[in-house]
């Protein structure tokens, strides 16, 4: 059966057996071999619309998409010779010549996979001059920015959108220079079915969607003599916000949290505890209730998203 098959490649010189599906991208990984990409993303679809991952085979004319062209028997592989990493750079290229030129104040500065990638290509100047893409940034919104500008058109905010949300809220849009990512007729995100989940800003490869950024208007609150600022937590953050400082996952961290909003200038720090425990106690006196005489199902949540979508 095909799911019991294997399949035997050569990969830059290394033979690897991999079962029968595995993509070229995949079947490098198991050699340890990294093959660059942009629209790649493994919890979405396969896209193959970025051409960073190209690859040699040996017979094919043309250069394939690594991401998305699964192998074959005996199909023999080069990621890396002058005329991939060329053709890569060229890519790259014609992206950054289209991009703007801002990379120093930009908010993902050294978390931006189109930068990193520039880097690691060796690309350091633009080439072409000439018409680029224009747009106005969409910063209105209750929590997601848009810049199109800064699209690179990989459609990762479009598949997460509809292959793991199910909102179905972001398409391509236009042709050209006009080309964007967008909710239906053009409208703002606000305006459309936007559930404000955020999955498009976690998936973006560059700054085409970030969340509204507050930081600035708290630093005024917190300078400003006659403000009383408090700040109320959720009761998930003690045991994540760790993470983000190079803790162990789970480490608590409630008192080390409540002494850095205090030494910022809060002046009082609140947990959401007491309110979260009476929200489930009755959550379980109004199930008990429906499962007595409906109706079902029930459905809860304290996520906004959800509630949106819902």
């Amino acid at each position: 059966m095909l799911e019991n098959k294997t399949i035997t490649v050569t990969i830059d010189g290394v033979p690897v057996s991999v079962p029968a599906g595995t993509t070229i991208m995949e079947a490098a990984e198991t050699l340890g071999v990294h093959i660059p990409r942009l629209c790649y993303h493994p919890s979405l679809s396969r896209q193959g619309s970025c051409r960073i991952c190209i690859v040699e085979v040996k017979d094919m004319p043309y250069f394939m998409t690594s991401c998305s062209v699964e192998v074959s028997e005996g199909m023999e592989v080069r990621t890396n010779s002058p005329e991939i990493r060329q053709a890569r750079r060229d890519i790259i290229e014609l992206l950054l010549d289209n991009h703007p030129k801002e990379c120093q104040t930009c908010e993902r500065d050294g978390n931006c996979e189109l930068q990193r990638l520039a880097y690691s290509l060796g690309v350091r100047e633009r080439l072409f001059e000439g018409q680029r893409k224009s747009f106005d940034i969409e910063a209105s919104g209750t929590s997601v920015v848009r810049d199109s500008e800064k699209c690179i058109l990989c459609q990762r905010c479009v598949r997460v959108c509809s292959e793991v949300q199910g909102v179905y809220n972001l398409s391509q849009q236009s042709r050209g220079f006009g080309t964007v990512v967008t909710p239906a007729h053009f409208q703002a995100m606000d305006e459309s079915v936007c559930v404000q989940c955020g999955q498009c800003i976690n998936v973006c490869p560059t700054a085409a969607f970030l969340e509204q950024n507050h930081t600035e208007f708290v630093w005024q609150a917190l300078a400003d003599p006659a403000k009383h600022v408090v700040v109320q937590t959720a009761p998930s953050i003690r045991a994540t916000i760790g993470e983000g400082f190079g803790l162990e996952r789970g480490t608590p961290t409630t008192g080390r949290m409540i002494t850095a909003l205090r030494r910022m200038g809060f002046d009082a720090v609140f947990d959401t505890d007491l309110g979260a425990d009476l929200t489930i106690v009755e959550e379980a006196n109004e199930f008990i209730g429906r499962l007595k005489t409906g109706p079902l199902p029930m459905i809860t949540s304290c996520s906004p998203g959800w509630i949106n979508f819902m």
